[in-house]
């Protein structure tokens, strides 16, 4: 996902989160009330019914409500008003991308949203004291919604601020939000007093606990996006969201015998920070876009970061990589300290699963670097096997209101499959992903914006979701059913 003022939104996408609440309704009085004459029988939950009141069309006996508005909602042109944060009356930040929800003591919700606010916000994350990173010019950061077990907003408070383009992130094994920072900013550029480009621990429950917030340093200072904690190991695995070259894909790991229990107070060189190098029957894949065959399975390994915390070079650019030539192709071989590596244009949205996470690539073009071209992929990589299986491709095609395209943020449906959130050209949705690689839409945004955060509770029953421009909350339920 890109920050307004840098890439177009085409450019940059994001993470999914661990749904751990419970069902929403009636939040903010939007329920979608539509009607449709019949069912349609293919794959999904049947065609989108127009809704009402103009926000997001769903499949008919599905209904949404509005738990949270930042600024320039239009409900059928008219604007609603904003919600505002309860420990300070501020309109509620905008640009709510990556979310994780956890059960609410008492019932009800627990929501950790991102907010991918640059030095530039409409609506900053206000900073507040001791929870503030960086008092310089950054004006990202989280904000914590609590709702009750009837669907009652109960409060919308900063967990963290002074932080920059917080764009998705993920859940950890005991039931925390982190939060990653989609930049590359260093201490004295764009206002900034100190360096960007880290992951940060949320809690969701005890705010002192977020008091006086650190970066994770082990993790790398790099564009971070999404990020998946293996439940058994500890080993977190992390996107890159960039280009000029583009991103890899990062594995840390944490010294021998580490019982963890929290990422806070790790030392900046605790672990190893590493960048996975792909081979196919042995021979170097550098570039993932080529791979076009759904099943296609790529063997793993891993190759040393250098200098995590890319004092002088990004990390990306601590390997091999191609820089344009006079005529602006990129074909001029560079060569890094830690030599050659596979990247891939716009890794986005990653979220664990069973023995291993997914992970998509949200398009490639040969003018941005890639040796191919597509309109995105979902892999499956395998912890065991130290494997990536695609699961999905979308081939680039014109019709990008009818076509999908964009996958950013991704999560496990609890009812079989994913549930994508399109950053694309043309009109974005909500799509359903089967085993088979298969797709259908679930939601039309009315809005022009991308779809984040996506993320089920732990019951099954709702599906959270936002609408990053304008910035909105939505919790949506319905006849979810095994498919």
């Amino acid at each position: 996902m890109a920050l307004p003022h840098s890439l177009p939104r085409r450019s940059v996408l994001s993470l999914a989160a661990l749904g751990t609440g419970v069902g929403i309704a009636g939040s903010l009085g939007l329920p979608n009330t539509a009607h449709a004459d019949s069912e349609d029988r293919r794959p999904g939950y049947g065609p989108l019914v127009p809704d009402p009141k103009g926000l997001i069309d769903l499949p008919l006996h599905f209904t949404y409500s509005v738990v949270a508005i930042s600024s320039g909602v239009l409900a059928n042109g008219a604007p609603l008003a904003p919600t505002t944060l309860t420990d300070g009356g501020e309109n509620s930040p905008s640009r709510y991308d990556g979310t994780g929800s956890f059960s609410r003591r008492g019932g009800g919700a627990v929501l950790v949203s991102n907010h991918e606010n640059g030095t530039t916000a409409v609506f900053p994350v206000p900073h507040r004291d001791r929870l503030t990173y960086d008092a310089g010019a950054a004006w990202g950061g989280t904000t914590t919604l609590s709702v009750d077990r009837n669907g009652r907003r109960v409060s919308e408070v900063v967990s963290l601020a002074g932080t920059i383009g917080n764009c998705a992130g993920g859940v950890t094994p005991w039931n925390t939000w982190l939060t990653c920072e989609e930049t590359e900013t260093k201490a004295g550029q764009k206002g900034a007093l100190k360096d960007h480009g880290y992951v940060f621990e949320v809690d969701p429950y005890d705010p002192s606990r977020n008091l006086d917030p650190q970066p994770i340093k082990a993790f790398g200072r790099f564009p971070h996006e999404a990020i998946v904690v293996d439940p058994s190991s500890g080993q977190t695995y992390s996107t890159e969201d960039a280009g000029s070259p583009n991103g890899l894909l990062y594995r840390w790991t944490p010294d021998r015998h580490a019982r963890l229990r929290t990422f806070r107070g790790l030392a900046p060189t605790a672990g190893s920070l590493e960048a996975m190098y792909v081979t196919r029957e042995g021979t170097f894949v550098p570039d993932l876009s080529v791979v076009t065959e759904v099943g296609t399975t790529l063997d793993v390994t891993w190759k040393k970061v250098p200098d995590r915390d890319a004092t002088t070079t990004s990390t990306r650019k601590q390997f091999d990589y191609l820089t344009k030539d006079s005529a602006g192709l990129y074909t001029v071989p560079v060569a890094g300290p830690a030599g050659p590596i596979t990247r891939s244009r716009k890794l986005e949205g990653a979220w664990w699963g069973r023995g291993g996470f997914f992970f998509d690539c949200s398009f490639a073009r040969p003018s941005d670097g890639s040796a191919s071209t597509h309109d995105g992929q979902i892999w499956f990589f395998d912890v065991s096997r130290q494997t990536i299986r695609l699961v999905s491709y979308m081939p680039a095609t014109p019709d990008q209101d009818v076509d999908v395209d964009g996958p950013d943020n991704l999560t496990v449906n609890p009812h079989g499959g994913l549930v994508v959130c399109e950053d694309g050209d043309g009109v974005n949705h909500l799509v359903l992903v089967a085993a088979d690689g298969s797709r259908t839409f679930f939601a039309r945004n009315r809005n022009d914006s991308e779809f984040a955060g996506a993320n089920f509770s732990p019951d099954g029953r709702t599906l959270f979701a936002n609408s990053q421009d304008p910035g909105v909350v939505f919790a949506i339920t319905g006849p979810w059913r095994r498919s």
